[in-house]
């Protein structure tokens, strides 16, 4: 996320290092560097403009205090401005005082609307609430199949009424809710190819039948630029409450999460960060201003361990650890843990200073796979008791799970090696140790190579 951008970011302000004082000449110099950085990362003229205007007009002048450095203090400074740019604060979905909090998504065809309904519905199952999605897309062909196939998944109810238009849809679907106990409506709106007078006015019909509480406007970050103004053309006509960024995880430079609260005047409320239904997050300007920086994002890692973590699991695991007894069905166990908080590479990113550091380093994905497969092929008395496991065992493991011997071994060494420090650790150590892991028995050693 956001690697480019960080990368001439970090190699602008390094332009100060050295310097005793920030000057006007120095400082110019820096940002005509965060100025091009911003700019090849699309984000928008005017924004970027007045950006480098106000990080000028707060640095010129500044003091180096102490042990700080003139680098460290413009750092201090763009991270003020970049939260400033976003948003400051994180904004949450306003839920209805009485009655169903009703949440009507917009936005392009292909923006990822019908996914993104449902993994908000995901979202707010999660916090206990009682979901329904509604399917008033009724031109995208298969499009009602798509979101009943994926309400199925979560086991979210999906409402629908063949042959009936989008607003007769939307709106009888508040007394569905009502009826069912449902206490948060998703509705999925029609999308287009391009923006049109037809698909705004129907947009404009079910906001003014179902007077939803929330509108919320999904849209592609990967189309840059454009993300803007189509952001901006649907806000002059909803005047809709928050964004959701979708594909943030992809190949994207990053300006449309710089560029749209500045332009519309409305906060990203989440992003889009991968394809399961889980992968969708709030999004806190803070925290994005410190990924950008490449300073990472602590605090999301914690709570992303935090939601797998299990207190009496980890209590078994330590106990099972002081006495020798942890298994490698265990360890598989707490793989399957560690693969549901997200991309491997964007755990790592979270961690301070890391995207840097493993700068040209391509994490294997599919290292997580090749341990699976390898457990897997194990017999239920191998994964109990791994050290009866032989070479001619090795063999036939390997063949199974259609990987080399020396895989086989690494495996063996790396969880042998694991139970050895393990049993070094106690009391406070181990509980420390377990917190930190999510509840697990420690990351897998995962390969890399340099590209």
């Amino acid at each position: 996320m956001f690697e480019n951008l960080s990368a001439k970011l970090d190699a602008a302000i390094r332009r100060l290092s050295g310097e005793a004082r920030l000057s006007e000449e120095n400082i110019t110099e820096a940002l005509r560097e965060v100025r091009r950085a911003l700019l090849d990362a699309d984000v928008n003229f005017q924004v970027t403009k007045k950006f480098v205007e106000d990080v000028k007009t707060r640095a010129l002048g500044r003091d180096v205090i102490g042990s700080v450095t003139p680098g460290q203090m413009i750092v201090k400074i763009i991270y003020d401005e970049l939260v400033e740019l976003m948003g400051n604060e994180r904004e949450d979905i306003r839920m209805a005082p009485a009655g169903p909090t009703i949440i009507m998504m917009c936005g392009l065809q292909g923006s990822g609307k019908t996914t993104h309904s449902a993994k908000l519905a995901n979202y707010f199952k999660g916090k206990g609430r009682q979901p329904m999605l509604v399917a008033a897309d009724t031109y995208r062909p298969a499009a009602v199949d798509q979101l009943k196939s994926l309400g199925a998944q979560l086991d979210v109810p999906v409402f629908s009424l063949p042959g009936e238009d989008p607003v007769s849809i939307a709106e009888k679907s508040i007394l569905e809710a009502k009826r069912t106990g449902r206490n948060v409506i998703i509705i999925d709106t029609a999308g287009r190819l391009t923006i049109d007078e037809e698909m705004m006015e129907e947009v404009a019909r079910i906001k003014e039948r179902t007077k939803p509480n929330e509108i919320l406007f999904v849209v592609d970050a990967m189309i840059g630029q454009d993300a803007v103004t189509t952001a901006k053309a649907f806000h002059d006509r909803l005047d809709y409450d928050g964004v959701i960024l979708t594909k943030l995880d992809g190949d994207t430079r990053g300006g449309a999460a710089l560029s749209i609260r500045s332009v519309v005047k409305a906060p990203i409320k989440f992003v889009g960060l991968g394809e399961k239904m889980d992968a969708l997050e709030p999004f806190y300007p803070d925290r994005m201003a410190s990924r950008i920086l490449g300073m990472g994002d602590v605090v999301s890692l914690v709570e992303k361990a935090q939601e797998q973590f299990d207190e009496e699991q980890a209590k078994k695991l330590e106990e099972k650890f002081r006495r020798n007894e942890f298994t490698l069905d265990d360890f598989f166990e707490q793989l399957q843990q560690i693969k549901k908080m997200g991309s491997f590479r964007d755990l790592i990113g979270m961690l301070p200073g890391m995207d840097q550091a493993l700068k040209g380093v391509e994490i294997d994905e599919r290292a997580f796979v090749r341990l699976e497969a390898i457990i897997t092929s194990m017999t239920k008395e191998e994964r109990r008791r791994p050290e009866i496991i032989n070479g001619s065992r090795r063999r036939r493991i390997a063949v199974g799970s259609g990987t080399q011997i020396q895989d086989v071994n690494r495996l063996l060494k790396q969880f042998d090696e694991m139970r050895r420090q393990m049993r070094q650790l106690t009391g406070g150590k181990m509980k420390n140790l377990m917190r930190t892991m999510g509840g697990g028995g420690g990351l897998p050693m995962l390969p890399g190579r340099r590209r």
